[in-house]
């Protein structure tokens, strides 16, 4: 089974938005499943514009945009989802308001917290991280393999392993049950039009570990 591939979106300088819209739909188009637009400096009214045109760049692919934590946003701008923190409402509260077919997920941190939130409900995935040390998270220490295996085992759930995630690393990834990975980076540095490979060879070293 092919893995999940999942994007984050990090946009640092607003002027940026154009060129990061180009990329989340070279993204689609080259395989990317799931794309989360994780902007925690933008107030709702530009994240909206930006959630609506990724929307709209995604279009016609099979790719679903999802908002990170900001559930209104998620639904007036009819992304596909949310990625819920950590900390936030639980996911049964958003299946409450949310449409058919709304994807939910939830970043956790710890194999026990895994457990949690799975038996609360209303998850369609989780994203377990820090695997490994990543820029993105300075200063965070990384749970490694060991951690995201006793993750995946104790749940039914897809786990997606997040935190450093590279070509080489991928293998162990999948070897410790991961049902995909989500990164910044890999889809971020890549040059726009190497995007079909990255994905390709990606996915060819997950699936063969």
């Amino acid at each position: 089974m092919r893995p999940i591939v999942y994007m984050i979106t990090a946009l640092a300088n607003p002027g940026d938005e154009e060129a990061l819209v180009e990329r989340i739909g070279a993204a689609a188009r080259a395989g990317v499943h799931l794309i989360q637009i994780r902007q925690p400096e933008m107030e709702g009214r530009p994240l909206m514009r930006l959630v609506l045109r990724a929307v709209e760049a995604v279009r016609a692919t099979g790719a679903r945009v999802l908002v990170n934590d900001r559930v209104d946003v998620a639904l007036a701008a009819g992304a596909h989802g949310v990625h819920l923190r950590a900390d936030s409402v639980p996911a049964a509260r958003v299946r409450e308001v949310a449409p058919r077919g709304f994807v939910i997920g939830r970043s956790v941190h710890t194999p026990g917290e895994c457990a949690s939130v799975a038996r609360d409900g209303g998850l369609d995935y989780l994203i377990f991280g820090t695997v490994f040390e990543t820029t993105s998270k300075p200063g965070v220490v990384a749970g490694g393999t060991v951690a995201l295996e006793a993750a995946c085992a104790d749940v039914a759930l897809p786990v997606v392993a997040v935190g450093g995630m590279t070509p080489s690393r991928l293998g162990a990834v999948a070897r410790a049950g991961a049902a995909g990975f989500a990164a910044i980076g890999l889809f971020a540095d890549a040059p726009i039009d190497r995007l079909p490979v990255t994905v390709r060879e990606a996915c060819l070293v997950f699936d063969r570990p």
